[in-house]
């Protein structure tokens, strides 16, 4: 396995081999291979696989394409998660940390990282995959708190949006 100057991960045939052996049912979608592989193999079959290119963007612009490139399923992607934020709240002044903050998350352009945010711990629960009580500076967002990426409540400690978002 490899990973590429862009932080993309190229498998070799004996990799995906070796992932399939392990877990037959793998789903390789997206997955990238830096080799040719030859007509006759099983894997060369399967449609998911891209061959590895080399790109002539920039990482920033590279990061920026994929910022919009968000796997995950179409329900979070069309979910309104301003509302599901709001709804959450049970008070005025956390109707409006949230708003302030859904605010800042608006300006930057950072709704479908929430998105995601929200699809992976709906996943991780459904999963029984237990993740920390919270870290760093995230603890520091209320709206993370709502969509439970932490279990910090930032409002009852009165800590600094501004802490977050730096």
């Amino acid at each position: 396995m490899q990973v590429d100057s862009y932080g993309q991960i190229i498998l070799s045939e004996n990799d995906l081999c070796e992932i399939l052996l392990k877990n037959p049912n793998a789903n390789l979608a997206g997955v990238i291979t830096k080799d040719n592989l030859p007509k006759q193999s099983f894997i060369a079959e399967m449609p998911k696989i891209n061959l590895y290119e080399e790109l002539n963007i920039s990482i920033e612009e590279f990061d920026s394409n994929q910022q919009n490139n968000w796997k995950m399923p179409e329900q979070y992607k069309n979910m309104d998660i301003a509302k599901y934020v709001l709804d959450q709240c049970k008070n005025e002044a956390e109707l409006q940390r949230a708003g302030e903050e859904l605010i800042i998350f608006q300006e930057k352009n950072m709704f479908t990282l929430l998105q995601y945010l929200k699809y992976l711990v709906d996943t991780m629960r459904q999963h029984n995959i237990i993740w920390g009580v919270g870290r760093g500076s995230s603890v520091a967002s209320f709206v993370l708190f709502l969509i439970g990426v932490h279990k910090i409540n930032s409002l009852y400690y009165d800590l600094d949006i501004s802490e977050f978002i730096k």
